[in-house]
């Protein structure tokens, strides 16, 4: 059967995953000449061409109601950069097959990855029943036993059940709702499913935009989105990808089953490879497309280079910003075998509150007030600028407060005289400002704070890494260290010296090579090297929006005892904050 060439890759019959990781193939009978990205490409009739990839190549918004000021509003295109952020309205169209799903929308390894569906009835499988309305998340898709098997899971009590279904299993399956929020790159590259649209609530818009506004004055919120794509292929004899509008007249047969894909290169991209079975590695591949930026790795991964990847992995990362008044702070990713030295540095604390959060048990918490505090009349402490305190524990106390005894939850601490130590009682909500005094003089490895310290933690290099010819944390004026974060990498190495791999992630790399070969056996043992990794502001606060909720501290108490009495109306507006923040993804 003989269509054209985009309703080819966005019907139903073929398949997403393969269509992005596989090969297909498609036969022209229309010539076509065009200019590219000023390459200009020859299709004529005959010719065999490998696609490689669908990729959403711009967003064409449209309002989806009524907006009186503009009656009929006319669609528009979205950047990439739009700087906005939505959040998804589920699709009310039913899956019947999971088979369906997976050729539908993207499942991956990246935590924007993992979707959620539910099912009308109850699925049983052999250990276990999903109810009916169970979120289901989809992890990943994977050959077991030679079938292709979608893994997935479910929580039941704070418990994770994992198992498995096959990509034939019927039954009307249904989008949960998402209340994650999101950006447009990402909506666009996770959570547009093929040959659908996407209909979104937009919740927040930067004044920071430059162009112009093109919502009406009364917009609120609802959006669907319709991508545009862009064909991504490879021809005979030729390296690059080459990139095909939608819209070239072309008209394609699929004649995948009877070509021999040895005669095309097998191009992958670093997600490409993160995606692949972990029994087919080491591979051996030829760099095509190389990332720029550290020299080091530009150095083993440029174009033309042979390379060899070991294995796919999760490795862990701590996430660190530079200590500084003025912006802009530069980020960093330091893995914890990095070899240089830290000197711990004073902390600031906004809060009593923050003192009750970051005090340890190993050692007494040493701090000096930077601002004075005159609490109400009663049993509570008063604090003038200078004053050193020795922070122990929280408890409750009763004070007296406008004529009413008042139970007020209070930090107990040792105020520091000259010559002696007076008890002294500050209430969690006192706002004041307090920086800690450092007695230890000791220099620490990067895994050594993070198990005898709580983050966030602040530090400065007093020893820089000699194991690596240019350190970037070493010229900073200090570093707080916020989170430890799990992130995806690949192990590469020279093919010419596969002995030294080193670490690279998979997220903020732009690779792409050809396939070569499968390595058959051990490489054996290697000496693996990681990198410092300096990180964009954007990619920054991807990762602090998607931290995980158990680093939050509760929220912090009232700040006046007599707000005790307006505790019903702060919990019913708290409860309204709280379902409009965005939420970490599980």
């Amino acid at each position: 059967m003989v269509i054209s060439l985009l309703s080819f890759l966005l019907s139903g019959d073929t398949d997403t995953k393969a269509l992005f990781l596989n090969v297909f193939f498609f036969f022209f009978f229309s010539g076509s000449i065009y200019e590219m990205f000023g390459n200009e490409c020859c299709l004529s009739t005959g010719e065999v061409i490998k696609i490689t990839g669908l990729k959403i190549k711009k967003i064409i918004a449209e309002i989806c109601e009524h907006v009186e000021s503009c009656e009929s509003p006319q669609p528009f295109e979205l950047p990439m950069n739009f700087p906005g952020l939505f959040k998804i309205v589920a699709d009310k169209t039913p899956y019947l097959t999971m088979e369906e799903i997976t050729r539908t929308i993207h499942i991956g390894a990246s935590r924007l990855g993992h979707p959620c569906f539910y099912h009308q009835k109850d699925i049983k499988l052999e250990n276990l029943i999903i109810k009916q309305g169970e979120q289901i998340v989809l992890n990943s898709v994977e050959e077991l036993d030679g079938e292709i098997r979608v893994n997935c899971g479910i929580v039941r009590n704070h418990q994770n059940h994992s198992f498995t279904l096959p990509l034939s299993q019927e039954g009307e399956f249904y989008e949960c709702e998402d209340e994650h929020i999101y950006t447009l790159k990402e909506i666009v590259e996770w959570k547009i499913p093929k040959n659908r649209t996407r209909t979104v609530k937009l919740t927040d818009f930067s004044n920071k935009w430059n162009s112009i506004n093109p919502f009406p004055k009364d917009f609120d919120g609802n959006l669907i989105l319709k991508p545009v794509y862009e064909i991504q292929g490879v021809m005979k004899f030729r390296k690059d990808i080459v990139r095909i509008l939608p819209s070239l007249d072309v008209e394609v047969k699929d004649i995948t089953d009877s070509y021999d894909a040895n005669w095309f290169l097998q191009l992958l991209s670093a997600e490409d490879l993160l995606e692949m079975n972990s029994k087919e590695f080491p591979i051996v591949a030829e760099v095509i497309e190389a990332p720029q930026g550290n020299q080091l790795l530009t150095s083993i991964l440029q174009p033309g280079k042979t390379i060899v990847v070991h294995k796919k992995f999760q490795a862990s990362r701590i996430l660190a910003s530079e200590i500084r008044s003025h912006f802009p702070k530069r980020h960093f990713l330091i893995p914890t075998s990095y070899k240089g030295k830290f000197k711990r540095r004073p902390r600031e604390f906004p809060t009593a509150y923050d003192l009750e959060i970051a005090k340890s048990e190993k050692e007494p918490l040493h701090v000096v007030a930077t601002k004075a505090f005159r609490p109400p009349p009663g049993e509570l402490s008063s604090v003038s600028v200078g004053d050193q305190f020795l922070v122990h524990h929280s408890e409750t106390t009763e004070v007296l407060c406008e004529g009413i005894k008042k139970l007020v939850n209070v930090l107990a601490c040792e105020k520091i005289l000259k010559k002696s130590y007076e008890p002294a009682l500050l209430p969690l909500y006192m706002e004041g400002g307090f920086v800690e005094v450092i007695h230890d003089k000791r220099q620490y490895q990067i895994s050594e704070l993070c198990k005898q310290f709580r983050l966030p933690f602040n530090v400065k290099v007093s020893v820089r890494d000699l194991s690596i010819q240019e350190d970037i944390l070493a010229a900073t004026p200090g570093l707080q260290l916020e989170e430890d974060i799990t992130d995806s990498y690949l192990l590469v190495s020279d093919f010419a010296n596969p002995r030294e791999c080193w670490e690279i992630p998979v997220g903020r790399l732009n690779l792409t090579v050809q396939l070569v070969s499968h390595m058959s056996g051990d490489t054996g043992s290697c000496l693996v090297r990681t990198l410092v990794e300096e990180i964009t502001e954007e990619q920054y606060y991807m990762m602090r929006r998607y931290e995980s909720s158990d680093l939050h501290p509760p929220p912090r108490p009232p700040k006046h005892p007599a707000a005790e009495d307006k505790k019903l109306t702060l919990k019913t507006s708290a409860k309204e904050r709280t379902a409009a923040l965005p939420k970490s993804p599980k």
